[in-house]
């Protein structure tokens, strides 16, 4: 997501959120950095570095950071299992254990996943990016033929996943266009396995080597 600019964000401008003391200009902190001249990066100026601020422009942009990719599901009124693939899930705190996904407010799930109280959020392993297709699809029926395991309220939980968590809606909070869903995690599991990477609008994989380092400390 964009970053709010620093106060002072102009070329020869004091920094204003300095200590009176500590203010330099972004042209004498590049001098006084040491460096030699032919090493020294010029001043930031956000006008050289923006693009054409199109929807387009900015989803190519954000797509930059590579993430993983997940499947969120819980029940509908009818207590039939729905889901949908997602890569906005993250993090937020461990104490108490809080994670975080967002849904587009023109999902037809949007009413399940808000008004069910409970999720699941399955994290995918790269075998299992046909998995992730399916729920990215307008197939009717995506459980079909799944071997999936009801978790907390009954939630759908996916077999062979690398880490799933059951998780109670703790808040619903609007952003834009997409309801930012805050989940407390009530149990989790995970297994060893290479995950599913998304970059650039594209499924992607780690190289074997960065794989294995990455697994080579895992904690049980």
């Amino acid at each position: 997501r964009p970053v709010p600019s620093a106060p002072g964000n102009v070329k020869g401008r004091t920094e204003s959120f300095l200590p009176p003391r500590e203010r330099i200009t972004r042209t004498d902190f590049h001098s006084a950095s040491g460096l030699p001249a032919s090493l020294r990066r010029p001043p930031f100026d956000p006008i050289t570095m923006s693009l054409p601020f199109t929807a387009s422009g900015l989803r190519a942009a954000l797509g930059q950071y590579a993430t993983g990719v997940a499947i969120a599901t819980t029940l509908n009124g009818e207590g039939a299992p729905v889901g949908l693939t997602i890569n906005s899930f993250a993090s937020v705190s461990l104490d108490p254990p809080l994670i975080l996904w967002s849904l587009g407010l023109g999902s037809a799930l949007l009413p399940n996943f808000r008004d069910r109280g409970h999720f699941a959020i399955n994290v995918l392993s790269a075998a299992q990016q046909p998995l992730a297709d399916r729920f990215a699809s307008r197939q009717p029926d995506k459980f079909s033929g799944l071997d999936w395991q009801p978790g907390a309220d009954g939630v759908p939980l996916l077999p062979a996943a690398l880490a799933r968590f059951e998780c109670r809606l703790e808040q619903a909070v609007p952003g834009g266009d997409h309801l930012i869903l805050i989940g407390r995690v009530l149990g989790f599991d995970r297994a060893d396995g290479e995950p599913l990477i998304f970059f650039a609008s594209r499924y992607r994989r780690l190289a074997a080597a960065d794989f294995a380092t990455a697994t080579a400390g895992n904690p049980s």
